[in-house]
């Protein structure tokens, strides 16, 4: 198939990366600590870490797993909390040692926990204590014989530090009662890695650096087996779009989407990593007047995150009142971006919302709009460097730039497959490298890739394709709404009608009112039937809208009715 996109990358981007450069993520991470050493790496709770401090705690951190624990190369650790100073040197350490990180959700229920604990064979978890009694609940029924503790404020200054687990503890009580005898301190830990050698082993780019599992919203949780090649990849192609606005040592990003996600992992943490920036860590994002008052203490000159969470930063008034004088770059992900959320942010900031798509067995990046966009596009944008991208039909037969189908992809950034799972591999996979992402797209004129919506999600009405992401980009172009999503409900005429799940953000707002929005702008079968407001709407552990929940419960409460 041709490539339209080559022609609309801006002068300074380059059309391929070399996937190679560095042999690995420990060399990449090596040689920015020797160029970047007294430069602040993290920042969280008011303190910093520089990339020196980093070097220092993951290195006695990988010398204690490798010498105490007795872990060899490729072993799985599993990490487990929220965004804090421990995770980049929990994260650094396991790979130094050579090891393989399995990030886990720390808002896991205990039976996706033992599920993850269980099909990755995990044998050695960190966790924050916040989560320990989930971890308690199910630790007899996996492999695990190696627990590393800390709390919130374990790596802060003493005073700070015993004032955030005091409140945490017993203020907030956060931290329900848990008993996991033989658990070490992660800060013991290093204090005993300090003591003992760290041998860094040999890495080829094959080598597995994660088993980065999928969020199982359909399905059971897979582990997409991400190499350190794939990884290395995907900064260096994520630094190839964005690269030419960002300056090496000088960029400091907001980080509030958890680093256990695989896009705030590779474009936040990674790629500011290898850039020699600095990463302000949002601990508890969802506390927005907090997160906030976080913003107003730097000059922030990047920021990433998903679209609910922009819309409610935006929704803040104090938010209004920030200096933007030194943001540049602002890229949401994770799910579709909203022009009336991408103008507001634009309006407020000055800053475009460039929406980038990716996929978790995609390390994830796989698309972005250009940087130089000068208005919203509702693109996903264009195929990084070194990436393909085609379009087939359902039979799988390529189709034109000018078709409609579902995407794949391919490029040094594709997993290797799932974890232990052939089957599911080849389901996605073909044997010359493309994946299916299971999303319906098109290309324009420019080669700009647009997401015409998820194959699951889309609404058949009388013959006709309803795509949600069309019906609730435009249901949230009104004033009075804060929040939408659109599902297809069964109809016994039609076959489906569609259904919208409303939060109001003007609590006057009617059912009529916002069907007549929808006559403006939607034809007759995309019109919505039936509306329904809610409160809030059921979100992933990123702030993603789960239209699968809602599906579920809608299809549940029709049966009960009838």
């Amino acid at each position: 198939m041709d490539k339209p996109w080559l022609s609309r990358y801006p002068d300074d981007v380059p059309e391929t990366i070399d996937p190679d450069q560095y042999q690995s993520l420990v060399e990449l991470f090596e040689r920015s600590v020797r160029q970047f050493s007294d430069q602040a790496a993290f920042i969280n709770m008011g303190t910093v870490m520089t990339f020196r401090k980093l070097e220092e705690r993951s290195r006695a951190f990988a010398a204690y797993l490798q010498n105490e624990l007795k872990l060899k190369k490729g072993d799985r650790v599993a990490l487990m909390m929220p965004n804090l100073l421990q995770y980049p040197v929990a994260l650094f350490g396991i790979l130094r040692a050579g090891l393989v990180v399995v990030n886990v959700n720390p808002l896991y229920t205990p039976r996706e926990l033992e599920h993850q604990l269980r099909d990755a064979d995990i044998e050695t978890i960190v966790i924050v204590s916040n989560f320990a009694s989930t971890l308690e609940s199910i630790v007899k029924n996996t492999p695990v014989k190696h627990v590393i503790l800390t709390s919130l404020g374990q790596m802060l200054p003493r005073a700070r530090g015993t004032m955030v687990d005091f409140v945490v503890k017993y203020v907030k009580r956060l931290v329900p009662k848990y008993h996991l005898p033989g658990a070490i301190s992660m800060r013991q830990a290093i204090r005993k890695g300090r003591r003992l050698q760290y041998v860094k082993p040999y890495l080829e780019g094959e080598d597995v650096a994660f088993l980065q599992y999928t969020g199982g919203t359909t399905g059971v949780a897979k582990g997409a087996v991400l190499t350190h090649r794939n990884m290395v990849a995907n900064v260096l192609q994520a630094k190839g779009a964005y690269g030419p606005v960002l300056r090496e040592g000088r960029e400091l990003v907001v980080t509030a989407l958890p680093l256990y996600h695989v896009f705030a992992l590779s474009v936040n943490c990674l790629l500011f990593i290898e850039m020699g920036g600095a990463n302000l860590l949002i601990t508890n994002p969802r506390d927005i007047p907090g997160f906030v008052k976080e913003l107003e203490k730097h000059d922030v000159t990047a920021i990433t995150g998903v679209n609910t969470l922009f819309n409610a930063l935006v929704s803040n008034e104090d938010f209004h009142t920030l200096d933007f004088g030194h943001l540049k770059l602002s890229v949401g992900g994770g799910m579709a971006v909203q022009r009336a959320v991408a103008e507001k942010w634009k309006k407020i900031t000055g800053t475009h919302l460039l929406e980038g798509y990716g996929l978790t067995e995609c390390s994830p990046l796989v698309a972005g709009n250009p940087y130089d966009l000068t208005d919203y596009s509702g693109a996903i944008g264009l195929p990084v460097p070194s990436t393909e991208a085609r379009i087939v039909d359902e039979e799988g037969n390529v189709l034109g730039s000018d078709g409609v189908g579902e995407l794949q992809v391919r490029g040094p950034q594709v997993m290797k497959g799932y974890w232990a799972r052939p089957d599911a591999t080849r389901e996605v996979m073909t044997e010359d490298g493309w994946l299916s992402t299971g999303d319906i797209v098109r290309f324009d004129e420019l080669g700009m890739l647009y997401i015409v919506d998820r194959k699951k999600d889309m609404i058949l009405v009388s013959g006709f394709n309803v795509y949600p992401n069309e019906i609730e980009d435009v249901v949230a172009l009104h004033d009075k709404v804060l929040e939408v999503a659109a599902i297809g409900q069964t109809h016994e005429v039609s076959g489906e009608v569609v259904k919208l799940f409303v939060v109001a953000r003007d609590p006057s707002v009617t059912k009529d009112e916002l069907i007549a929005h929808c006559r403006q702008y939607l034809t007759g079968y995309k019109i919505p039937k039936v509306i329904e407001f809610r409160d809030e709407l059921p979100k992933s552990n990123v702030g993603k809208i789960l239209r699968r929940v809602l599906r579920e419960e809608n299809e549940a409460n029709m049966k009960n009715k009838s």
